[in-house]
């Protein structure tokens, strides 16, 4: 028997507002649009559970508004500085500005219309590039990224 992991799933209780702001302002394609069930070619799905589904009776509510703040939804880009210029122009529910992880990625996070934690973060390879034209050696870059050096050196040379 094998099982295969599917999609996150975000239960909404506005599920306009949730597919415009992941559609609209974090630019997900849209695969299917069910209505009350949106798939976006990235994995994502977005629900918006009806009283009489199996879930919403047995948890007894259609939507927790506390939100899932136990739940990250990564993103990544190869075009950073771009993508958060133009988030700087949308209202956002901020929880960090650009801040460099321990590991030298550059990412920001924010809550999405519903309280999810969603952050948008360099490309790995991004990120491994900015650092070797920043001067760090491709050991150090390994050290600090705890990426394989052969890894960093594939990063760094796919840029040449």
């Amino acid at each position: 028997m094998q099982i295969k992991f599917h999609s996150p799933v975000l239960i909404s209780k506005d599920i306009k507002k949730m597919k415009n702001f992941y559609q609209k302002i974090l630019k997900q394609q849209i695969e299917f649009d069910l209505g009350n069930c949106i798939i976006f070619t990235c994995g994502l799905t977005i629900w918006k559970l009806k009283p009489d589904y199996p879930l919403t009776r047995h948890l007894h509510y259609s939507y927790h508004s506390n939100g899932n703040k136990n739940l990250e939804l990564c993103f990544e880009t190869d075009e950073f500085e771009k993508i958060v210029k133009e988030l700087k122009k949308v209202e956002l529910n901020l929880i960090h500005d650009v801040s460099e992880e321990k590991w030298g990625q550059l990412t920001i996070r924010f809550f999405d219309p519903e309280n999810n934690i969603v952050e948008i973060g360099e490309a790995m390879p991004c990120f491994v590039r900015r650092m070797y034209k920043n001067g760090f050696s491709e050991k150090k870059i390994s050290k600090k990224t705890s990426l394989p050096l052969d890894k960093v050196e594939e990063y760094v040379n796919a840029a040449s």
